[in-house]
């Protein structure tokens, strides 16, 4: 069972709606406070340069995705191109961050739409990851009808606000270019932006489940990225209008206190509503990409191999779906959303720093952008990287020692 292999099911359409609804998440409702609070006004330049860097990283994963169409994304591409544990960390660097963005994003799902806090909330959010563990186990093009549904009513809530928060009696201001935190600010702003930016990734994990993955792969990563570079700066600067990045910085709820700040408070429900089905979008697919990188990485021994096994019927890795969902199943019961987010964007800038320098080393006939923007690219996530609040830096870093030592007890032991 463990050699069958996955269908490709996906054309470009729907991989650009599993992009969009990876992206499309609880970012876009959440990011701009703690980045308004580190960068004031300058979060749009924070957003520029989580933007540019977002954009190599993509680069670099649609040259090496065209390549090696496979399931597994930079973990494959880092074992063929710089060898097996360049690989493993990149692997399991995506595997824990991502499972930390599953829990953050039921979480957040949780909190608008149950009003009261503690143990309801959880339960909910323990809900929300159960039903959406079974439709992925379930098969790839369920996830993708699904996410088209969600990924829909998520922009139309987006258009409703925006438009509903231009035409409000509360005048939107101009901009003053404020940055409290200077260049550090700028730069911590883009490294929590970059939280929002990071779901193209999951285009490069279905690699093997994609019709023509050469042409598909590219066009989907890039397509999908440059219209959520557009929608959130639309949005950024919407809430920062109407709102001021003091306002801003000191909600937990931004668009609801950009919406309020207005005089919109009508449109309040429609922010709930878009960021409730934004958080389950995000959700589903991440939950897809999860599921197939474990796949990869247990075809290769570097997780247990009962997890490369691919179900029959609905040819999906059901045992790997099955375990993950148990891990964000308790995530959701322990852990905290700001942790998550933190732990989670370290990890993703570590697995796009090692995906940068794989595709440095790929030939010219492979290449479709020259070597300096791969190298760009890996300084740009590392610099991001350390610039993330101290704890979730060090819970990131260690987690991964955490891993490379279990893989260096586990090659120790096999050694004649």
């Amino acid at each position: 069972m463990a050699a069958a292999g996955l269908q490709r099911r996906l054309g470009t359409g729907d991989a650009i709606v599993l992009g969009l609804s990876s992206m499309i998440g609880a970012g876009v409702f959440a990011v701009y406070a703690p980045a308004a609070r580190v960068a004031g006004t300058g979060l749009m330049l924070g957003l520029a340069v989580a933007a540019v860097i977002a954009y190599a990283n993509a680069a670099a994963s649609a040259q090496l995705a065209a390549v090696s169409p496979t399931s597994g994304g930079t973990y494959v591409f880092g074992r063929e191109r710089l060898g097996e544990w360049w690989g493993f960390t990149a692997g399991w660097a995506f595997v824990v961050g991502k499972t930390a963005s599953c829990a953050a994003m039921a979480l957040t799902f949780a909190a608008y739409v149950v009003p009261a806090s503690g143990w309801t909330q959880r339960l909910v959010a323990l809900g929300a990851v159960l039903v959406l563990g079974a439709t992925n186990y379930r098969g790839i093009t369920r996830t993708a009808r699904l996410s088209r549904v969600l990924v829909a009513i998520t922009l139309a809530s987006l258009a409703v606000i925006l438009l509903g928060t231009w035409l409000a009696p509360g005048p939107l201001q101009p901009l003053t270019w404020a940055v409290p935190g200077g260049a550090y600010g700028v730069l911590q702003a883009a490294g929590l932006l970059f939280f929002a930016f990071a779901g193209y990734a999951r285009i490069a994990t279905l690699g093997e489940e994609v019709r023509d993955p050469r042409r598909t792969i590219p066009a989907a990563i890039l397509g999908a990225l440059g219209i959520v570079v557009v929608l959130y700066a639309v949005v950024g600067w919407t809430a920062l209008a109407a709102a001021g990045p003091e306002r801003l910085a000191a909600s937990s709820a931004p668009l609801t206190e950009a919406v309020l700040a207005a005089g919109a408070g009508w449109l309040v429900p429609v922010v709930q509503l878009g960021a409730a089905v934004a958080s389950l979008g995000a959700l589903l697919s991440l939950l897809a990409g999860v599921g197939r990188t474990m796949l990869a990485m247990a075809r290769n021994a570097d997780l247990p191999r009962g997890l490369a096994a691919v179900h029959p019927e609905f040819s999906t890795p059901y045992r790997a779906e099955l375990l993950q969902t148990a891990v964000v199943a308790a995530a959701v019961l322990t852990g905290d959303l700001t942790w998550a987010i933190g732990f989670s964007s370290f990890g993703v800038l570590v697995y796009y720093a090692i995906a940068n320098a794989a595709a440095f080393t790929q030939p010219e006939p492979e290449r479709r952008w020259p070597r300096w923007f791969n190298a760009f690219g890996a300084a740009g996530c590392l610099t991001l990287a350390v610039t993330l609040p101290l704890p979730s830096m060090l819970a990131g870093a260690g987690v991964i020692a955490v891993g490379l030592a279990g893989r260096i007890a586990k090659v120790s032991t096999i050694k004649p």
